[in-house]
């Protein structure tokens, strides 16, 4: 289907993509959190920065079953717009693009302190104007808190929010710090804990603070299954399994967080984001069922994702 006129659009919720706003219901079987692009000092010699590379991926996920993807790459960190777009097209993979900063180590200072002043604005003109817009705000944690760094731009995303409408996801640095983000952006800053995608909920052991988060109606996300540096298996299923048995299984996304060449499946040492179908899928419908797989993959990040966007602010 095509995208949306900006008319059809404004009138419910919808999904922006690199080529235009998709009904959340077109959205189809869902990669919640990947990404195809991705540069950073902190990964020197790792970076995804090859067209040819992240198509093959794509191509991979796309013969499983899959149709969309939300990459969570956001600002200076090589998301390379106008070749998700051209992905897209070539694909037939509705993907989305994110704005935001993640956590200050993945700048340069200098760099921060130009846009330190004005990340509202530029998230928004991200959202709204750009010619490959984002469909969501990216933002990042510390480790068991929050930093100034952290603070300061998730209160610029929470503006960019409130002008636009756009879904704020969230890193959690291990996995920790969820209700601390949640006081920040939902009681602090009036976010709705339905615009809100907390990751990495897998890499932290504490079901307790995940059923809190689900209670208050965020979307968890489940990302990075069997990323070698990161023991998340083994606990994974237990975790959905608790999170279903209470009653939260519509929270749940799960995705494959690719951060670099190795971990990708075409070309890398794998498993990469066809795992997500190839090796998940089947084990969820076996253990959680069919109708959990139905809920993980299509009906939840057709809703988490999804927004009454608002138009662009007056110059």
């Amino acid at each position: 289907m095509s995208p949306m006129s900006p008319r059809e659009a404004s009138s419910r919720p919808v999904v922006r993509t690199v080529l235009g706003d998709v009904p959340a219901e077109e959205l189809g079987v869902c990669d919640a959190h990947d990404h195809l692009f991705l540069r950073s000092p902190l990964l020197p010699g790792r970076e995804l920065d090859d067209p040819g590379a992240a198509e093959a991926e794509l191509r991979a996920f796309a013969g499983l079953g899959g149709r969309a993807v939300v990459q969570w790459t956001p600002r200076g960190m090589g998301r390379r717009r106008a070749h998700l777009a051209r992905l897209a097209r070539a694909t037939g993979v509705h993907l989305v693009a994110a704005t935001g900063l993640h956590q200050a180590a993945h700048y340069d200072e200098a760099l921060l302190e130009r846009s330190w002043d004005r990340l509202a604005e530029l998230f928004v003109d991200d959202l709204t104007t750009a010619p490959v817009r984002a469909g969501l705000v990216k933002v990042a944690g510390a480790f068991h808190g929050l930093d100034r760094h952290a603070r300061h731009v998730m209160t610029a995303a929470a503006h960019a929010h409130h002008a636009t409408g756009a879904p704020v996801a969230v890193h959690l640095e291990l996995g920790t710090g969820a209700l601390d983000v949640l006081d920040l952006l939902c009681d602090g800053h009036g976010v709705p804990p339905t615009s809100v995608v907390l990751g990495h909920l897998g890499r932290s052991p504490d079901v307790r603070a995940q059923l809190a988060a689900a209670r208050a109606g965020a979307f968890l996300a489940f990302d990075g299954p069997s990323r070698a540096h990161h023991a998340t298996d083994w606990r994974l299923f237990d975790s959905l399994a608790a999170l279903a048995d209470a009653g939260h299984a519509d929270r749940l996304l799960l995705g494959g967080d690719t951060t670099t060449r190795a971990a990708r499946a075409a070309g890398g040492e794998g498993p990469g984001m066809p795992y997500l179908l190839s090796g998940l899928r089947p084990r969820l419908a076996r253990e959680l069922g069919e109708d959990f797989v139905q809920r993980v993959f299509v009906d939840n990040p057709a809703r988490a994702f999804a927004a009454p966007w608002r138009p662009a602010p007056a110059a």
